[in-house]
């Protein structure tokens, strides 16, 4: 479904993203896996077909990805939901936001549709309200909605339980868990990661990928989530024995 070969972005002079090759088949659940800054947010957005590759090439389902061959059918493929689910939300009700897209790529029974992905959800009651009032775990819940309810094949995630509570996280993972589609989730949690994927791509601080595989045989490399910044070491006690050792932190 998608591959990545020897691809590099830039802001301006600085290389966020350096010769990153990646293949993802259809229907697999992978975890991109990096600590803040290791360009997870910008590989993202070039799969999604936000930025275009410096360097190298992108391709989904067979068809190089560029600035001129990005149509309706790519963008009715491919939901991205961002980390902040704010950036998102424009429309002055939850039900015109899940609506919004039905209407972009011309869906019919639009509202149908509405009701039954709210329903999915459990938001009816949030429907007629004004999104940007609501909580974290409600607006992330309602882009997600928003997302699925035009059926995409490819589903990006950004740090998704980053901002919701511990009952709409576990949502989210049992959603996920549930979800018949290809997902590529961006996180530095590792227990996120470990409950969803079975596969991971490691970013490194050098925007290199460092890693790709299982996700059992990654938690047991030391070096590689060491080199990642995605474990830690630090001091605490146990009772009166103080000592320090890294931590993976389920």
């Amino acid at each position: 479904m998608i591959k990545l070969s020897k691809v590099s972005y830039y802001f301006d002079e600085q290389k966020v993203l350096d010769g990153v090759g990646v293949n993802v088949q259809k229907g697999e659940k992978v975890a991109l896996l990096g600590c803040n800054g290791s360009g997870k947010s910008t590989l993202l957005r070039v799969i999604a077909g936000l930025y275009f590759v410096k360097e190298g090439s992108y391709s989904f389902l067979g068809k190089e990805v560029k600035r001129k061959s990005i149509d309706i059918n790519f963008r009715k493929s491919v939901g991205i939901l961002f980390q902040n689910p704010e950036s998102m939300i424009f429309n002055p009700s939850v039900k015109d936001e899940i609506a919004f897209s039905l209407r972009e790529f011309n869906f019919d029974n639009i509202e149908k549709r509405v009701a039954q992905i709210a329903k999915s959800f459990e938001i009816e009651h949030l429907l007629p309200k004004n999104p940007l009032y609501l909580s974290g775990g409600e607006k992330q819940k309602i882009m997600l909605a928003s997302i699925l309810a035009y059926e995409p094949q490819l589903l990006l995630l950004d740090e998704p339980t980053a901002s919701v509570d511990p009952r709409t996280s576990g949502w989210i993972i049992d959603m996920l868990l549930e979800l018949d589609k290809t997902i590529i989730l961006a996180t530095h949690d590792l227990a996120l990661a470990y409950e969803v994927c079975s596969r991971a791509i490691v970013l490194d601080e050098k925007h290199k990928v460092i890693y790709d595989g299982d996700m059992e045989v990654l938690f047991e490399d030391l070096e590689t989530l060491i080199k990642a910044n995605l474990i830690h070491k630090h001091k605490h006690k146990h009772k009166s024995f103080l000592h320090s050792h890294y931590h993976k932190h389920f």
